[in-house]
């Protein structure tokens, strides 16, 4: 099994995804126990989806193009750009073991290029490397931090993007 992390960014101008959000979670459902993190970006106001996360870990190359491809916002035309990289998940959890959730604190995902130290805190919910084949690439991290300051700080990289993220599925 290899741990992938999945991100659909929004096609602007569109509201696709409101009327394949149930279809979305039916697909999603068939992936539960290979699901890692998953959920929306959103605004700034987080009153609007801005993308859509996921990282899972599945078995092979072909697991992988059905994943990413025969997703029903894919299909359906909702993202602009899909990025896919191979995950190493530092924190060895799930968003579904995180238990230190602390009131008052949003969410985020934070991606960077930077290859800095990695990061430990107890704020960090799932946490990794990014590699493109057995190229690093980056980092993410799902976060909580008062504001998204704090979550860029939190990271220690500077070139650092922030989005409002919440946690996924049915609601």
């Amino acid at each position: 099994m290899t741990q992938y992390f999945v991100y659909g960014r929004d096609r602007a101008g569109t509201d696709v995804k409101a009327a394949l959000t149930e279809d979305h979670w039916t697909f999603m459902d068939g992936y539960a126990a290979e699901l890692i993190a998953r959920g929306p970006t959103l605004t700034e106001d987080r009153e609007h989806s801005t993308g859509s996360l996921h990282i899972v870990d599945l078995p092979s190359d072909e697991a992988l193009h059905t994943f990413v491809y025969d997703e029903p916002y894919y299909l359906g035309g909702a993202f602009e750009t899909v990025e896919v990289y191979r995950f190493e998940n530092r924190t060895a959890r799930t968003m579904w073991e995180f238990a230190n959730a602390v009131e008052g604190y949003n969410r985020y995902l934070v991606l960077t290029k930077d290859a800095a130290l990695p990061v430990t805190s107890d704020h960090l919910i799932v946490y990794g490397d990014l590699f493109d084949g057995d190229v690093h690439v980056g980092r993410a991290a799902l976060l909580e931090a008062p504001l998204a300051d704090a979550a860029r700080a939190l990271v220690q990289a500077a070139d650092a993007e922030v989005h409002p993220w919440e946690f996924g599925g049915r609601r």
